[in-house]
């Protein structure tokens, strides 16, 4: 007789008891802990990131203004002077270089009431009939 046969005809028949609770249970618990990871990890990664505020830095981006899909705009100041530069696929190009030093910002004008400007003037007068 074949030894093959007699060992898988002599060996009872063995199944595995699941319990598909704890398994379920396993899962999610796995899962929910990857993501804690993930999470984990950008948080990290944003605070090594970080570099403290203007302190000590010599050029910093004032404003960004999109021309084209790739195409961009930047006013940087760097050592008191503005410059404005182009980015684009064939790299950064210097486009002006202001003459005076930098002033501080002003509080931009109270626009007038909305009610009152363009549309809003337009609606009115229309609904009083004039």
């Amino acid at each position: 007789m074949n030894t093959l046969a007699f060992i898988s005809v002599a060996a009872p028949a063995i199944s595995p008891q699941i319990n598909v609770g704890g398994e379920l249970a396993r899962v999610i618990l796995s899962l929910l802990g990857i993501i804690v990871l993930i999470l984990a990890a950008g948080w990290i990664s944003r605070r090594v990131q970080r570099r403290p505020g203007g302190a000590g830095r010599r050029i910093r981006c004032v404003e960004t203004f999109a021309v084209g899909a790739r195409d961009r705009l930047l006013l940087l100041e760097a050592d008191g002077q503005r410059l404005l530069v182009g980015v684009g696929q064939g790299g950064m190009r210097t486009l002006h270089v202001y003459d005076r030093a930098v002033q501080p910002a002003e509080d931009p004008p109270e626009p007038a009431p909305a009610s009152m400007t363009g549309f809003g003037e337009l609606l009115a007068r229309w609904k009083r009939g004039s």
